[in-house]
């Protein structure tokens, strides 16, 4: 059997997901999750051949979820299911030691067959997401940056997000300049969107 963890915000997906992959004869189920923060216990408890973990939730992100499980468990095999297929995701999660990318709306046999596929140590990515991450290459957004532009995204002010990354505030701006060049944008609320857009945030 094949022991696999999910991990969705959405109880309605998480649900259904759960429902499909019980049906296969040599997948179960072992432990469900709808919050970021209970992913690494879970993973912990039920030692999952898999975990198959959603980018977006809430508390811990599925990618750094990701990576503390690649961490603590390094034989679990880590699949990212996520509606969005934006290749910056994709970048990350292979950073953080997935082993799978598939998005939402694939048809369900290829989710199972991913499951399958990962467990026999292959990977499995989207094709279509892993041409664009190619065609658009890693982030150019340092981790620093992208502290300093997830604390600027609901437009706090200059000394608000100094105080918040704890820099000062010339630092703040030239890292805020550097994103908005590195981005092409016009400001950092436009530099802000194109780096969710292509999930280097």
């Amino acid at each position: 059997m094949i022991r696999v963890l999910l991990a969705d915000d959405q109880a309605l997906v998480r649900g259904a997901l759960a429902a499909m992959l019980d049906l296969e004869p040599d997948i179960e189920v072992v432990a469900e999750v709808g919050d970021g923060d209970e992913v690494l216990a879970a993973a912990r408890r039920t030692r999952p051949d898999v975990a198959l973990l959603d980018v977006q939730m809430p508390g811990t992100d599925g990618l750094t979820a990701a990576a503390q499980v690649h961490a603590a468990l390094p034989g679990c095999r880590i699949v990212m299911c996520t509606t969005f297929g934006r290749p910056g995701y994709f970048a990350r999660a292979m950073a953080a030691g997935a082993v799978g990318f598939v998005v939402k709306d694939s048809p369900p046999e290829q989710l199972v067959e991913a499951i399958r596929r990962v467990h026999a140590g292959l990977r499995v990515v989207d094709p279509g997401l892993a041409a664009e991450s190619l065609a658009r290459g890693v982030s150019p957004l340092t981790e620093r940056e992208r502290e300093v532009l997830r604390a600027a995204r609901d437009g706090a002010s200059v000394a608000d997000i100094a105080r918040a990354v704890h820099l000062s505030s010339g630092t703040v701006r030239n890292h805020l300049s550097s994103v908005i060049g590195k981005t092409g944008a016009a400001n950092r609320a436009e530099a802000a969107r194109i780096a969710e857009e292509n999930g280097w945030l």
